[in-house]
C-alpha cells in the first residue's frame, strides 16, 4: 500500500502521530488490495474552508474531507499481482486546527481526534456515509470497532 502524508499545516505535532500505521490498520481492516494508493493532506482552516466551499457549497472550515478517485464499486478481485495497476483510492483532507477545537469540545486527545477523522475520511473512501440515520449509524459503529481493535493492537 502507497501511503503518502503531506504536512502542509500542523507538521510538527502531527509527524509524532502514527498516521501511516492507521491508515494500513483500515485499509486492511477493509480488505483494500496490497496496491492501494491514498494520500493524507494535512491542511490550514483556510484551505479547507475553500475546498468546503467549492466541493461542498458549505461556508467555513470543516473537519475532514473525502474525495474518491477510483470507485470504491470497481472489481477489485482480479488485483493480487504486483503487476496490477495502482488503485488510487483517494485523498483524506484534515484541518488539525478544527481537530484540536473539537478535542476541547469533546474531551478527546488530540491523537484521538485525529484517528477518528483519519479513520471517518477512509471510510468515506471505502464506501462509508452518513447522509441518512441508517447510513450513519453503520459508518459510527464502523469507525468505533476500528479504533477499538486500534487501540487494543
Amino acid at each position: 500500500m502507497e501511503i503518502q502524508i503531506n504536512y502542509e499545516h500542523g507538521k510538527e505535532e502531527l509527524e509524532q502521530l502514527p498516521l501511516k500505521e492507521l491508515t494500513q490498520f483500515v485499509l486492511a481492516r477493509e480488505d483494500k488490495p496490497f496496491n492501494t494508493e491514498v494520500s493524507i493532506s494535512f491542511v490550514s482552516d483556510e484551505a479547507i474552508a475553500e475546498l468546503n466551499e467549492r466541493y461542498r457549497h458549505k461556508d467555513g472550515p470543516t473537519d475532514v474531507l473525502s474525495f474518491e478517485c477510483d470507485g470504491v464499486d470497481d472489481d477489485l478481485s482480479a488485483m493480487t499481482l504486483a503487476e496490477e495497476p495502482v488503485f488510487e483510492l483517494g485523498d483524506v483532507i484534515i484541518a488539525p486546527d478544527v481537530a484540536s477545537r473539537q478535542m476541547r469540545e469533546f474531551g478527546t486527545t488530540f491523537e484521538e481526534e485525529i484517528s477518528l477523522l483519519l479513520v471517518h475520511g477512509l471510510l468515506h473512501l471505502c464506501g462509508y456515509d452518513h447522509i441518512d440515520d441508517d447510513e450513519a449509524e453503520v459508518m459510527e459503529k464502523r469507525e468505533a470497532e476500528i479504533l477499538d481493535a486500534w487501540s487494543k493492537r
